[in-house]
């Protein structure tokens, strides 16, 4: 079994942060949202997972591969990188990494985290992971019939479906989707100038394919700055359900709480400060008189005379100030 993982979008909605890290390896309670992703993926297959290709964007910073090679060597799977030189839709940023598109594979964008209580069944053509939503025109949705996918329709602005695509797809055979994406490739076959996967999804469908839903429980988004802190509670909500303890060990605690759920990394100190609930503190951080909740804070970041709700900071800042639902990048200065 392979995962491949386009990533090569440039964040644009979660700018300042995205500048200088890739959405995908934003932290989220201590780990990348793209490692988050393919942990779940590992959770749902029924089959070792023995290679993970991730693609990404041209501009992206020169230790990205190193930190990609990472994961995948934690899930003890082969890593491979390719670029996306080109922004020219979902099914090319797929076919960038079409040497590894042959037995079964998992395709995952990688900006969504899940949650699914189902085990996928390696016997069927394909699989698409969906969720229920109350605003399906904002979404390609799929139209089923005894189970199994009838129809692609992206974005309708009358009532088919209420089943959108989260972005995460099976197929049993990869090569089957890579010759159906050249086959577009070739004969410039676009939507709105791009190239689309819905569309050869629709030609594998038209060859007799079988594709089955996998319905998720959970689908949390990392959009923009908002959502994304959200979807850092959600996960902190889950680990604490799990049993897993978030908080580490050489925290230094000087007249501080800490409102459980909770991430708070490596080497952090907290002085005269309340911590929580649904606050994510990265390695290395100093906060001092402060208070915070649902917020997501990056490493070696400092933090003083703080009230913060619903705030996202990066790496290496500094914040000393009145201001409560911030969005400040990597090393900047606020006070």
């Amino acid at each position: 079994m392979k995962i491949i993982v386009p990533m090569a979008g440039i964040g644009s909605r979660l700018r300042p942060h995205t500048l200088t890290i890739p959405k995908p390896l934003t932290l989220l309670a201590g780990k990348p949202i793209v490692q988050r992703l393919v942990e779940d993926i590992v959770k749902v297959v029924d089959q070792k997972v023995d290679e993970i290709a991730f693609v990404i964007g041209p501009s992206f910073p020169k230790d990205t591969e190193e930190k990609l090679m990472h994961i995948a060597k934690s899930l003890d799977a082969v890593g491979k990188v390719f670029v996306q030189e080109q922004a020219l839709g979902t099914a090319h940023a797929i076919q960038c990494a079409k040497e590894s598109l042959n037995g079964p594979c998992v395709v995952a964008f990688a900006d969504t985290l899940f949650k699914a209580d189902f085990t996928l069944d390696s016997n069927t053509d394909g699989a698409i992971w969906v969720k229920q939503v109350d605003e399906p025109s904002a979404y390609g949705v799929v139209k089923l019939k005894d189970d199994i996918i009838t129809d692609f329709v992206e974005k309708p602005q009358e009532f088919v479906s209420d089943l959108a695509i989260i972005g995460i797809y099976y197929f049993n055979k990869g090569e089957i989707l890579r010759d159906e994406i050249q086959y577009l490739l070739d004969n410039d076959i676009t939507e709105k100038g791009e190239f689309q996967l819905t569309n050869a999804l629709e030609n594998m469908k038209q060859n007799g394919m079988k594709f089955v839903p996998g319905t998720v429980s959970e689908w949390m988004d990392c959009g923009n700055k908002y959502i994304t802190v959200e979807t850092n509670g959600r996960v902190l909500q889950f680990a604490q359900k799990e049993g897993q303890n978030l908080v580490s060990d050489n925290v230094v605690l000087e007249n501080s709480k800490i409102i459980e759920p909770c991430y708070i990394g490596e080497n952090v100190v907290l002085k005269n400060t309340t911590i929580g609930p649904n606050v994510s503190l990265g390695d290395g951080s100093l906060v001092e008189n402060s208070t915070i909740n649902n917020s997501l804070i990056q490493t070696n970041t400092t933090i003083k005379n703080a009230k913060l709700s619903n705030a996202m900071i990066g790496n290496h800042a500094y914040f000393d100030g009145k201001f409560t639902s911030v969005s400040i990048g990597d090393y900047s200065v606020l006070n």
